[in-house]
């Protein structure tokens, strides 16, 4: 299976570490043999029909930031888009940055691939927020398949397991803790009685927030992921556009002490059933989805099983890339049968 890779950020650099060190087991156990041919990152590109040598495109963004260190090999100023016209492969992976404006680039790499024939794995939430059942479209019209598990959840497959697992039963509403930054910013404020920015610098200082907050923070994030599951799950239509949308940086400690009081935790939470929505609320400290620190929580409310919960790690490089893994498995054997 031959993969161009569009971004070279941490879920792209994650993802080249596992096909370097599982390449063996994945082929042995699921018959994946995934060699990435070309890599695109924003300044620019290095493509090769045998597959490159993914040590060196590590240790080159490594040393100089770019993929520069192929020398002559490199192609300065070579886009995502240009990439995929001009390289042979059967799947595109894009992980560039979510953009929220446009959904660009990485709108623009997906649109390319689906038009060239590539089937896509995306981890970019921007496109699937701005124009997911466009897209959908598009995947279908051009007879190739179109997965993105790793936009919500990170490494924890939410949309399969609301898919496959809650097969049979009618899922009528979703709610869910779905941006650990916020949620372990909320964490310290209840647990420690951090101020939100003491928290918010820990969260920085520690990874786990940007250096640019604002996605997270302010409920975009968790926007984001609530119309991807939505659409996928319950067969909506919706966009970004579509949602109330407010984030945590109104939560007071006054907030937070009261909610305790109360026997409850304040938390920020996507739900979407008569109306869609991202806010702050107070849970039960009891409730499943009082989940502490970077952790996600998904509960669907079933019928007629009731209440199903999944609680996992929201995200980061490894765990997102396994999800890349995942959906070039499912791919793979959509063509093996």
């Amino acid at each position: 299976m031959r993969v161009i890779l569009l971004g070279f950020g941490v879920v792209g650099r994650s993802f080249a570490e596992v096909v370097m060190s599982e390449g063996t087991k994945l082929a042995k156990a699921h018959g994946l043999k995934p060699k990435i041919v070309g890599i695109v990152d924003s300044s620019g590109a290095v493509f090769d029909k045998n597959g490159l040598d993914l040590a060196k495109a590590l240790k080159s963004k490594k040393d100089n930031g770019t993929l520069a260190g192929f020398g002559d090999s490199y192609h300065d100023g070579m886009s995502g888009v240009q990439a995929v016209r001009e390289i042979d492969c059967e799947v595109v992976v894009e992980t560039t940055p979510t953009e929220l404006k446009k959904g660009e680039p990485g709108l623009s790499h997906v649109k390319a691939a689906m038009i060239k024939g590539r089937h896509v794995v995306c981890t970019n939430k921007g496109p699937l927020a701005l124009a997911m059942p466009a897209l959908m479209e598009l995947a279908h019209h051009n007879g190739v398949l179109f997965k993105f598990s790793g936009t919500v959840g990170g490494g924890t497959p939410v949309l399969d397991f609301a898919k496959k697992c809650l097969e049979g039963s009618e899922i009528r509403s979703i709610r869910g803790i779905l941006n650990g930054t916020s949620n372990y910013i909320l964490t310290r404020m209840a647990a420690e009685g951090a101020s939100m920015k003491d928290a918010l610098a820990d969260a920085q200082r520690l990874g786990y927030a940007e250096a640019d907050p604002t996605y997270d923070i302010e409920g975009f994030d968790t926007a984001c992921k609530l119309v991807i599951t939505s659409n996928y799950v319950l067969g909506t239509s919706l966009s970004i556009k579509d949602l109330d949308i407010r984030g945590i940086t109104k939560v007071s400690d006054k907030d937070i002490a009261e909610a305790a009081a109360r026997g409850e935790a304040v938390k920020l939470i996507g739900s979407v059933g008569s109306k869609a929505k991202v806010s702050p609320e107070s849970i039960k400290l009891t409730h499943p989805l009082n989940v502490s620190g970077t952790f996600n929580a998904i509960c669907f409310d079933t019928h007629p099983s009731g209440e199903v919960t999944l609680v996992g790690k929201g995200a980061g490089g490894p765990e997102t890339a396994t999800s890349v893994i995942r959906d070039l498995i499912e791919i793979r054997r959509s063509f093996a049968r």
